[in-house]
């Protein structure tokens, strides 16, 4: 009965989180490595852009992301200058705007994580010959794992329920950019509230979900780590 005002939004809210999450991953892991490991001037102000959609409303991302990615938008004539496209008012720009909202949850998780990280356990590759790249692929980014899965896991919990940014940038275009919280919107509105429970079950059910295998890994990961310690102290 539900099936297409369902799945479709949970479908498309799935595929632009994922998405995002794919464009957070590598973004998020670069600027955090120059960041933990880097001072310059400026650094604060850098570190306070980078996080500032963290505490700005969501509305208030969306009016930024139109102003730039808009037709009249400098990033907006570039895109469609260069490759003719337009990523407003299409799933793109839902992708844009979870991409933005979430960065700052991915960031600073994987930057706690790098700066936890043993500098002498790197000089010391670094003495023996390693370069950069294969110091960053063999140490700093195994040791900094823990942060790293848990920042992408509530990136992809945010960028599922964002909201606000989407609203702006992608519109809600049932069936195109109508993801699963402007859907709820929508049917609550509209006073279908049987649909609206459904969608919010499902969004509730997936939260639940992320947050329980964080926790539940984590558990399993100290765990690990406290039997290694012991047995390492019996030698």
């Amino acid at each position: 009965m539900y099936s297409n005002e369902v799945m479709v939004p949970v479908l498309l809210s799935l595929r632009v989180a994922g998405l995002a999450v794919v464009i957070v991953f590598f973004t998020g892991v670069l600027a955090a490595r120059l960041m933990a490991g880097r001072d310059f001037p400026g650094k604060d102000a850098v570190e306070s852009v980078l996080t500032l959609p963290l505490v700005l409303p969501p509305t208030v991302v969306g009016f930024g992301l139109l102003l730039l990615f808009g037709k009249e938008g400098p990033l907006g004539r570039l895109l469609h200058y260069l490759w003719g496209v337009s990523v407003v008012f299409n799933w793109w720009g839902a992708v844009l705007a979870s991409t933005v909202v979430a960065f700052p949850l991915l960031y600073q998780t994987v930057r706690a994580s790098f700066q936890g990280v043993d500098r002498n356990i790197e000089n010391a590759a670094r003495t023996l010959g390693a370069g950069e790249w294969r110091v960053f692929w063999t140490i700093s980014l195994p040791l900094a794992w823990p942060g790293l899965v848990a920042g992408v896991v509530m990136a992809f919990a945010r960028a599922l329920g964002e909201f606000g940014a989407t609203l702006m940038v992608a519109g809600n275009i049932p069936g195109r950019t109508q993801t699963v919280p402007l859907a709820i919107y929508v049917a609550t509105e509209s006073g279908e509230n049987r649909t609206a429970l459904v969608l919010v079950g499902i969004m509730t059910v997936l939260s639940f979900a992320v947050i329980f295998w964080v926790n539940l890994w984590s558990k399993r990961r100290l765990k690990r780590w406290t039997i290694a310690d012991e047995e390492f102290a019996r030698r």
